[in-house]
């Protein structure tokens, strides 16, 4: 996503291709993309870096959730899980791909106006037809993964998940654990806050979806900068950085959850696989559970409006 949209300006095509090429090189084989990126661009990007490695790469995208083209030319974001526009979804990234099948295909969210079991069944009826190898959702409550996997089995479910964001405990995680499925965190690294990188939210791009999010107002980030320092020391005595140290929480979180960190930067890249050898102790995660959790951390992480986009579970205070 972050080769296309949301984080500021888009990254050129050449610098895209350079950052796949490199993810490439050191090994890298699950790539996530969807059909809201870019409006498509990024499908069409990814597919055509990955093909010449197309069979020894697990590669995802998502419909259900599209940039749709207005009659005064702009581009509207609508969430239609209909099965008529899933199956038209499915043949459009196919075709930006350049793949006879997408290996794990997610219902980008879930619509709300159609039952999930309707939405799951149309891609069930894709993956029965070869066209899909495995069923993903995201931004999904416990229940609704239930009543979805007893249509057709779900293989993943993607939800923001990291220090800060902690929903998926409330019941995803186990549930996904129970029903045998992976649980995919995006946003791991807390869209850069837990990288130690990003204080002054002011100067963040005027097209950055961040601005719209709570936890990144000007007063509540300042209150959140304040819970940085002992996190970045505790990175410090493990010889690792910030953002590693925010990974390798994540990765230990269960042998079932995978973190998908999204860059633009080929430094940042390195430095994300470098979480992997980062060793965390019972100790360094119960001192990390205590430094940064929701009670602590000030501002909601959607608005009011993307909240009633998704399904996920709320903590008590509403957040």
């Amino acid at each position: 996503m972050n080769l296309s949209h949301a984080y500021g300006a888009p990254a050129s095509v050449a610098q895209g291709q350079a950052l796949l090429r490199r993810a490439i090189e050191l090994g890298v084989d699950c790539f996530d993309t969807a059909a809201l990126y870019g409006g498509g661009a990024n499908e069409a990007l990814v597919g055509r870096m990955l093909a010449p490695v197309r069979d020894r790469i697990t590669l995802c995208s998502k419909g259900g959730l599209v940039l749709q083209p207005q009659a005064d030319g702009t581009k509207k974001r609508v969430i239609d899980g209909r099965p008529e526009a899933l199956r038209q979804h499915v043949e459009e990234s196919l075709a930006r791909l350049g793949t006879e099948r997408i290996d794990l295909y997610y219902l980008h969210r879930w619509d709300k106006t159609v039952p999930i079991e309707d939405s799951v069944g149309a891609l069930g009826r894709l993956v029965a037809a070869g066209k899909l190898g495995a069923i993903g959702l995201s931004e999904v409550s416990a229940a609704t993964l239930r009543r979805a996997h007893a249509v057709h089995p779900i293989a993943a479910v993607q939800t923001e998940y990291s220090l800060w964001t902690r929903n998926p405990e409330i019941a995803v995680l186990d549930a996904c654990r129970e029903l045998g499925a992976a649980f995919v965190a995006f946003s791991p690294l807390a869209r850069g806050f837990l990288t130690n990188t990003l204080h002054d939210v002011t100067t963040l791009h005027e097209g950055d979806i961040r601005r719209a999010m709570p936890r990144f107002a000007p007063a509540a980030y300042a209150a959140n900068l304040a819970l940085l320092p002992p996190y970045v020391a505790l990175a410090a005595e493990l010889g690792c950085t910030p953002g590693q140290l925010a990974l390798a929480w994540v990765l230990a979180q269960g042998e079932h959850v995978i973190a998908i960190p999204g860059t633009t930067n080929p430094a940042h890249l390195e430095e994300n696989l470098g979480a992997l050898r980062v060793a965390l102790k019972p100790d360094h995660l119960y001192r990390l559970d205590a430094m940064i959790h929701p009670a602590r951390v000030a501002g909601a992480r959607y608005s009011t409006a993307s909240q009633a986009d998704v399904d996920t579970e709320v903590f008590a205070d509403g957040r």
